[in-house]
């Protein structure tokens, strides 16, 4: 018989399969016996924290990287609200959240954490006068990991009606917008206010914009010319900072101080008055936008914003106007698309607005709207290629949502690529913003000059 070769056995002789078997036996056994420790839950990073204080309402962030589960209630006597944040223990990054309210907040008068229980936070923030809560989260979105927002309105929603009829129309001018509000002062039990939107298990809506009244007859008022009312949209803001260019200029902060600009010269007009979206650093949804310059009646609305693209060189002025036939370039198709993005961005609570009566109203706008929108853009490329290249000579035309108010002319002006280091040194200059609101204001007296306001329904009996 011929012997196998065999490898040596280390150690001595190997183990026979027996005893192998045997071993894994063991070995398993006392692993089943092995105490089943529980994994403990890591408790969620706070990425960073911000607040947003304006007279609209106050907004808190706080940026985390997962997403997290908080449960609200508020309190009176005095007010306060409370909200439970699962998921969290006491940091760094929450006590400076306490730092971070700022003394002129409309609405938060302090800000006390605490641990309320294991892996509990608790936010309690006493207040300046009594607030309808928003909680909810907000997916990775931009440069977003997940968000828990918080936003503190008012009980009784601020009217835009009122901030605007500060500027008194003189007696030669009919303001029909003041007729509507001595019909309020005058029977306020018979103002409509429109139905409470659905409710989001554990959220309370906003409360939404009042309605509009309509008016009484003007039969006094027929030989007098009519105030016109100029809606200014500044873009972005807040959570939204908009294009940023290479030297940190942000978009949200210069088209407002553009748009406060074209404000002042507007109201300088005997006969004209300017109603800004928003006039701070606070982000305002886009059909909220829409909404607001239908409560002031509006002839007119502006939306202001500061252009990017993927290149540096990119340069130019540009006006845009609604399209129903899609896009007139692929430019015109992604600026778009970009600009519709912004709730996303700034973040909007799709729980606290009946989504449905919000695309109907975007859905309803009527070619006569988009025809005299280019009429206005026209008239304004006229006077912006004075100061800057234009990027496109014409009107380009997509689907902006925030142009789409069936009853007023809407443009969207792209005042210069903020994304180009030249044109973004001339959107830093106080005196080109000074350039941009001037001709925009030229041109929108030589729209008007040659498309006289019609009566407006309801205006006249």
């Amino acid at each position: 018989m011929v012997e196998r070769d065999c490898p040596p056995a280390l150690n001595g002789a190997l183990p026979s399969a027996g005893a192998t078997r045997r071993r894994l036996i063991s070995v398993a056994a006392t692993l089943l016996v092995l105490p089943v420790l529980p994994r403990l839950a890591q408790a969620a990073t706070i990425l960073a924290v911000r607040t947003w204080p304006a007279d609209e309402y106050t907004r808190v962030t706080l940026e985390l990287d997962s997403e997290l589960k908080a449960e609200q209630f508020t309190l009176e006597n005095p007010h306060r609200l409370v909200v439970d944040i699962e998921g969290l223990t006491i940091s760094a990054a929450l006590n400076d959240l306490v730092s971070k309210v700022r003394p002129d907040d409309p609405y938060i008068q302090s800000l006390r954490v605490a641990q309320n229980r294991p892996n509990v936070v608790r936010l309690v923030f006493d207040l300046k006068q009594p607030v309808a809560p928003q909680v909810f989260t907000l997916k990775p979105v931009a440069d977003y990991q997940y968000r828990l927002v918080l936003d503190l309105y008012p009980k009784i929603a601020q009217d835009p009606l009122i901030a605007i009829l500060n500027k008194q129309s003189g007696p030669d001018v009919d303001d029909p917008l003041a007729r509507i509000l001595e019909d309020i002062q005058r029977n306020p039990v018979t103002r409509a206010d429109p139905p409470e939107p659905p409710r989001v298990q554990g959220q309370q809506p906003a409360p939404p914009l009042p309605s509009t009244p309509k008016p009484p007859p003007a039969t006094a008022n027929r030989g007098k010319q009519r105030m016109l009312t100029i809606a200014l949209d500044p873009g972005h803001g807040g959570e939204d900072p908009g294009a940023i260019g290479s030297s940190g200029l942000r978009e949200k902060d210069v088209v407002l101080r553009i748009a406060r600009r074209l404000k002042a010269l507007i109201d300088s007009q005997p006969q004209m008055r300017a109603y800004l979206t928003r006039d701070d650093d606070y982000f305002v949804p886009l059909h909220v936008r829409v909404q607001k310059a239908r409560r002031v009646r509006a002839d007119l609305f502006i939306s202001i914003h500061a252009d990017a693209w993927i290149k540096p060189t990119a340069n130019g002025s540009s006006v845009f106007a609604l399209s129903q036939r899609g896009a007139t370039s692929t430019q015109a198709r992604w600026m778009a698309d970009k600009e519709n993005a912004a709730d996303l961005i700034g973040g909007v609570n799709l729980g606290s607005h009946d989504r449905q009566v919000a695309k109907v109203l975007l859905d309803l706008s009527t070619t006569a709207q988009i025809n005299d929108s280019l009429k206005v853009g026209n008239a304004f490329l006229d006077e912006i290629k004075k100061i800057n290249r234009l990027h496109k000579n014409s009107v380009e035309q997509a689907g902006f949502a925030v142009l789409k108010a069936p009853d007023i002319p809407s443009v969207l002006v792209e005042t210069a690529f903020i994304s180009n280091p030249q044109e973004e040194a001339l959107l830093r200059s106080t005196s080109h913003q000074d350039k941009l609101a001037q001709a925009m204001m030229t041109g929108i007296q030589r729209y008007f000059t040659a498309n006289p306001p019609l009566a407006r329904l309801g205006d006249v009996s």
